[in-house]
């Protein structure tokens, strides 16, 4: 039969951003939601239906595959099931759909039953969690025990930060999905929920913010994922208008199957992929996965990885070259943080109050509570050029001072008490209001060090002779055993991006998030292990900040010229 041709009306109510439509098509055929597959039998979820992104196309899809196989209609009853809080965006969508019924010839009774069935007002995550709490109770969010376990969950999880979930709800959900773990966003609890619910073989397919790919609280559910799921697709989307209204998220199109993990593809996105039908889009990744090669295709860049990564290690998406010089830096080389050689790698301090600890004039307190401040504008040229901000710091050889002998200290930090009580910090110890949120090692402010940025193209490290406290937007590398010159110029390398590179997040233009948690992913070789001459190319490179002399000495100290060409 012929496939039936369904205009999908745009709906844009005030404040709604939707995933473009070749965004939403393109994820229901990696998915496998395809109308040449028996979709009436599937059992499908869309978690969070919104006024129907994702629903209206799988409904045409499903009602082309229920067409094609000669089905009647009522047989799609248990086919669909989408949820929503939401009662007014549910009542848009389902004007939408009733148009796509009943421009697809089904009767204005038989359409009213199937959304009946197919629209739910409910909280999708409290639903989840409460039928399948018991690893041993089948999940039965349809409607007869029969029909348990989902072949598809689809669609764009709400993104809501940890803070943006009023309590108790943020407690049940936290006590329902283990993987909400940390400072987690409410997606984590969407992946593990539909995860949860898929029978084996079935897939999860979303398009979301893919932080939790890298970051720490992602750790929990990589390990979920890695324990029972294969990762078969990863199409990172940071460079592509993937939603109607421009957005401040880094998305990512994730696939993943309840089955033993297998080699995966994993894809980068520009812009320019809009343009190509999505038909060839699968195509070309169906031959990058078959034939492990890298075809050609504007707009789109992929390979085939044929290992994933270990439980809870983040989700590197990169070629298998890189990967493969992954591989063997991390099998040879330790991490940069070692006991060995006394590495570590931190933060500057945070505050909480950047208005009253920071300042131009630091006689408003007594000498020994004056330290000079770094900031990223102090390192911009590679060098460290005091700006002339001070740290107010109301410590004093590691404990918080009581203000004996302190007047000046006690007289400006009272007179901002309002302001400084009403921090989380505060409130946590009311007795420690005037404390900053981290602690200030005066033992860190004598020493040397090499501050990083934190947003940068490229791995930018700046010498600091103890001469300086960082704020909270530098890192810094100390180290006891380090020539910091020697290391400075290999991170100073475009091997040291490398590693940032590969686990970090590229945000738009092209930057990278110079994390510590991204930091000590650099593997290095042990100080005595350079040779002379290469350690002094090393810091001569890193003195004149000539990033290709030190990428010369880095392949080189590294062993790696071998690997390194087809980087």
């Amino acid at each position: 039969m012929r496939e039936m041709e369904i205009v999908i009306e745009k709906a844009r109510p005030l404040g709604a951003v939707y995933t473009k439509p070749w965004v939403v098509e393109l994820v229901l055929s990696l998915a496998g939601y395809e109308v040449s597959s028996n979709l009436v039998d599937a059992r499908a979820v869309e978690p969070s239906v919104g006024e129907g992104a994702f629903l209206v196309p799988m409904v045409a899809r499903l009602l082309n595959s229920c067409r094609a196989q000669g089905r009647p209609w009522l047989d799609c009853l248990d086919s669909l099931r989408a949820y929503d809080v939401d009662a007014t965006a549910l009542r848009r969508c389902r004007r939408r759909l009733l148009r796509l019924l009943q421009e697809a010839g089904i009767s204005d009774t038989t359409a009213e039953v199937l959304l009946k069935a197919w629209l739910v007002e409910a909280d999708y995550l409290l639903l989840v969690g409460r039928t399948t709490a018991n690893p041993v109770h089948t999940p039965q969010l349809f409607d007869r025990p029969a029909l348990a376990g989902v072949d598809f969950v689809i669609g764009n999880p709400p993104y809501v930060r940890v803070e943006g979930i009023p309590e108790p709800l943020n407690a049940q959900y936290r006590q329902l999905f283990p993987t909400m773990r940390g400072r987690a966003d409410l997606y984590v609890g969407f992946y593990e929920a539909a995860l949860r619910q898929l029978r084996p073989g079935g897939v999860c397919a979303y398009i979301c913010a893919d932080r939790w790919m890298v970051n720490q609280y992602g750790e929990t559910l990589r390990r979920y994922i890695a324990a029972g799921f294969a990762v078969e697709t990863l199409l990172e989307m940071h460079q592509t208008a993937a939603f109607e209204e421009e957005v401040n998220a880094y998305p990512a199109i994730s696939v993943i199957r309840r089955a033993p993990q297998g080699a995966a593809v994993v894809a980068s996105a520009t812009n320019d992929l809009e343009q190509v039908l999505g038909t060839r889009i699968i195509e070309h990744l169906t031959t990058v996965r078959q034939a492990a090669i890298t075809a050609l295709l504007p707009g789109l860049t992929a390979a085939l990885v044929p290992e994933w990564f270990p439980a809870g290690e983040p989700w590197t998406r990169t070629t298998p070259a890189r990967m493969a010089l992954l591989a063997h830096l991390e099998q040879h080389f330790e991490p940069l943080v070692s006991a060995t050689t006394g590495t570590r790698v931190g933060i500057g301090v945070a505050t909480g109050a950047d208005a009253v600890f920071f300042t131009s004039n630091p006689d408003q307190v007594e000498t020994a509570h004056q330290l000079r401040l770094a900031r990223p504008a102090d390192v911009r040229t590679g060098q460290l050029v005091w700006g002339g901000q001070w740290l107010i710091s109301p410590w004093h050889q590691g404990k918080l001072t009581d203000f004996s002998g302190r007047p000046r200290l006690h007289a400006h930090l009272a007179a901002h008490r309002a302001q400084l009580q009403g921090r989380h910090v505060a409130k946590k110890n009311p007795a420690a209001w005037y404390r900053t949120i981290d602690k200030v090692d005066e033992q860190l402010y004598r020493r040397s060090k090499l501050y990083i940025p934190d947003i940068k193209n490229t791995l930018f490290p700046v010498l600091d002779r103890g001469e300086t406290y960082p704020d909270h937007n530098l890192y810094f590398i100390t180290s006891d055993a380090w020539d910091l010159e020697v290391l400075g110029g290999l991170l100073l390398s475009d091997v040291g991006t490398f590693f940032v590179a590969c686990y970090g997040v590229r945000m738009r233009g092209g930057y990278l998030r110079m994390q510590a948690q991204y930091l000590r992913k650099i593997r290095v070789p042990t100080p005595d292990a350079i040779t002379p001459p290469h350690a002094e190319a090393l810091r001569h490179a890193f003195r004149t900040r000539d990033v290709a002399a030190a990428t010369a000495a880095a392949v080189a100290v590294y062993g790696i010229s071998h690997l390194w060409p087809a980087v």
